[in-house]
């Protein structure tokens, strides 16, 4: 889980208005960091498989959000990839 600090901090980046918290850039964004420190917990726990689990669903769930705002608003889809570093 991320530290309420650490999100907070990812919420006030990506969000697109002050009450902002749901909005697909917030949850990649969130999500990102998660698979992030999963990945660094990996490097050190090779056999957590229950984790990696975990790890497959987070990144299946950012694909899918990616898709819906791809579809829906291509400029915002291009900005959050480029704040992120995710895609070329």
């Amino acid at each position: 889980m991320l530290a309420t600090e650490k999100k907070t901090e990812v919420i006030s980046r990506f969000r697109t208005h002050d009450s902002d918290t749901g909005s697909p850039e917030v949850q990649i964004a969130i999500l990102s960091e998660r698979i992030g420190e999963l990945t660094e917990h990996f490097k050190t726990h090779k056999k957590d498989h229950a984790s990696r689990r975990g790890l497959l669903m987070l990144v299946s769930k950012r694909r899918r959000l990616l898709n819906y705002l791809k579809t829906n608003d291509s400029v915002r889809y291009r900005d959050v990839i480029g704040k992120l570093g995710i895609r070329k």
